[in-house]
């Protein structure tokens, strides 16, 4: 009779330790870094996405920058009640090296192009319809990161669903 050459628990140790290493090679594989995340807070809630467009280092054409604002999926939803304090923020590394982001609302730029990672609207009211209806279930809003150039590179949505 032989004895084992590896006991039971040192096969399964081997095991886990192949497992993960084979995980890291897969991801190291990838080449792909996450995006930055860009973050919205209403009250005490807050949802953070990665972008849900960006090509590179490259530009995002016009057409693409459309297709990003209005018929982005799987975007992060957040409610929103009337007069709430609306929070938006993005990581640091979008503001990096001179590029810029601004927030759009339904397509329609709601800020400036800003260096700054964080801005707030107290008491804003993103549903208002000024007098012109009943106000929407739901709003997009979207980031957008801008080169040094103004010209677009990525894009986060988010869905403000009215409470």
């Amino acid at each position: 009779m032989t004895a084992p050459l590896f006991s039971g628990r040192a096969r399964r140790s081997v095991a886990a330790l192949g497992a993960v290493s084979a995980g890291l090679l897969l991801l190291s594989a990838c080449g792909d870094k996450p995006t930055s995340l860009a973050t919205v807070t209403v009250g005490t809630s807050s949802v953070s996405a990665e972008a849900a467009c960006h090509d590179g280092k490259e530009s995002l054409t016009m057409e693409r920058l459309q297709e990003c604002l209005t018929e982005a999926k799987n975007s992060k939803t957040l409610e929103y009640g009337r007069g709430d304090t609306l929070r938006l923020g993005v990581d640091p590394e979008v503001v990096e090296d001179g590029k810029k982001w601004q927030a759009f609302l339904d397509g329609q730029q709601i800020t400036e192009p800003s260096e700054n990672t964080y801005r707030s609207f107290p008491g804003a009211d993103v549903f208002a319809t000024g007098g012109q209806g009943e106000a929407p279930a739901s709003k997009k809003l979207a980031f957008v990161q801008l080169g040094e150039d103004g010209k677009p590179i990525s894009v986060w949505t988010f869905d403000l669903k009215l409470k």
